[in-house]
Formats: C-alpha cells, structure tokens, sequence
C-alpha cells in the first residue's frame, strides 16, 4: 500500500512538472507576440463606420448630392440630415437659392478628398440608391453641418433621428434666426 502511494505521489508530481513546463514555454512564446492595439473612441462614434479618407469627389449633383471616386468606380452620396433646395429635380424645377446652395458644395468639395462616414441609425442607401454618408474635409470640416450653419440647407429627419441631430437642429436655428442664406430670401 505504501509503494502504491510513492507511486501516485510520484506520477502526479511528474504530471504538475509537465504542465507547469507546458505553461513556462507556452507563455514565452505567447509573451513575444504582439497583438494590434485597438483603437479607443469617444462613446458616440463607437457604432459609426469611418469607411476611407482620400475619396475624390469628381461631380456636384446639387447642394446635397454629390459623385466620388469609391475604390475605382463613381457613386452618387446624398448626405445625411440635410435637404437644399432642387435644381435637378425633374418636376419642381429650380428652387429659391438652389444654384447657390450647388454652387457652395462645388467650392467646398469639388475635386477635393474627403472621408465618408455611415450612420448605423440610418440606411446604407436611400430608394434611389445613394449612399447615405456624412462628409468630411481632410482637415476636419463637417459638410453637412457647415451646408447648415451657412444657410444653404435645412435640417432633414427622414424617419429616424441621426447621430448629429441635435447639432443639425441647433445649427438650423441660428442660421433662421441670422436670416443667413437661405433664411435671409426665400421665407415666404
């Protein structure tokens, strides 16, 4: 009985030497690998998509519709949350200060880069199958807000509230408030 409890001692501590050894090599090899950091971001873009920066934009539809090189083909982006007033719409014709509000996209984006960005709250696309994006400069300027804040376009809910909503709104309101753009000759 005795030899038979050496014998277990013995066996179980040949077994703990092999898995601590296991371990020791296991962690030596792991402990050299080095993983890619993940990025940390402020909470409310934690579910937006950031899908490139250097997309050129290559037309102006009108204030709020624009066509960018996408990875080697063209596709027409109707930003998120705004509305300009039509110049190409095919049965209302050309609306008070549309030509300026297509004239101010062309200066702020035409042939330039920018980043485009989904919302998750939002569709990919809209019926008509543009991609749905806000759209940003290469230094930073946010194009649907500044369409906005300048008074070339109005806020635009279409069914859900969107992640710059609130920002959109309030931006709407000074611009009313300002008579800037828009607000300043159109209000019936």
């Amino acid at each position: 009985m005795k030899k038979l409890n050496i014998f277990i001692v013995f066996y179980f501590v040949l077994i703990l030497l092999c898995c601590l050894s296991v371990f020791f090599v296991g962690w030596q090899v792991f402990s050299t690998i080095r993983l890619p950091s993940i990025p940390v971001y402020p909470i409310s873009y934690v579910n937006l998509k950031v899908e490139n920066e250097g997309f050129k934009v290559v037309d102006v539809v009108d204030g709020d519709t624009i066509k960018v090189s996408l990875n080697g083909t063209v596709e027409t982006i109707r930003l998120i949350g705004i509305d300009t007033p039509e110049t190409v719409h095919p049965t209302k014709g050309v609306e008070c200060f549309g030509k300026e509000a297509s004239k101010k996209m062309n200066e702020l984006v035409l042939n330039k880069y920018v980043k485009l960005q989904t919302d998750p709250t939002q569709d990919d696309e809209d019926r008509y199958g543009r991609l749905l994006r806000y759209v940003f400069l290469e230094d930073g300027t946010h194009i649907n807000l500044k369409m906005i804040e300048e008074g070339y376009a109005l806020e635009y809910t279409y069914k859900v509230p969107y992640e710059y909503q609130s920002e959109f709104k309030s931006a709407e309101r000074i611009a009313s408030k300002g008579n800037i753009g828009f607000w300043g000759l159109c209000r019936e």
